[in-house]
């Protein structure tokens, strides 16, 4: 389950550049293929980064005793969710900052290196939405319904 969900990470970011390359009138060439496989490799670490913090903090409070309700799983999620603004918020600065000079860019091989760098740039920007909002949603229902509700069940019994 947990390789689904950071396979999940893809067709978020996908839908921006899909976005960005429509409303620039690019068409899909071998250049705006490279930028697509760039930023799913650059989207699949970032979703694993993400699994891991939100793991980690689950893990943090089943050791603590505080995971006996779905409040307190969300609240697990929530810390760990929070941890990982900044560094996502840097990733994708980063790539920003580096790529948009390229989409302004004019000269030799600038029309090549636009139709790379537009995917980028399109889909790092719906995916920061997407992981930081949809992630963690995902990640409580796989783990309500996965470990959480039985092991509730369980100790009920």
């Amino acid at each position: 389950m947990k390789i689904a969900i950071v396979l999940l990470a893809v067709p978020f970011s996908l839908i921006g550049a899909f976005w960005l390359i429509y409303l620039l009138g690019y068409n899909l060439s071998v250049a705006v293929w490279v930028g697509i496989i760039a930023l799913a490799g650059v989207d699949a670490e970032t979703g694993v980064v993400m699994l891991l913090y939100l793991d980690q903090a689950y893990d943090k409070f089943l050791k603590q005793g505080r995971m006996a309700s779905m409040h307190d799983l969300q609240e697990a999620v929530e810390e760990g969710a929070v941890k990982r603004i900044r560094p996502k918020m840097m990733t994708v600065l980063a790539i920003l900052l580096g790529l948009l000079p390229i989409m302004w860019g004019h000269g030799a091989g600038a029309d090549v290196m636009k139709r790379i760098a537009a995917p980028m740039v399109g889909g790092v920007v719906t995916s920061f939405a997407l992981e930081l909002l949809v992630y963690p949603v995902i990640f409580v229902i796989w783990k309500w319904h996965r470990e959480v509700k039985p092991a509730l069940a369980d100790a009920r019994a």
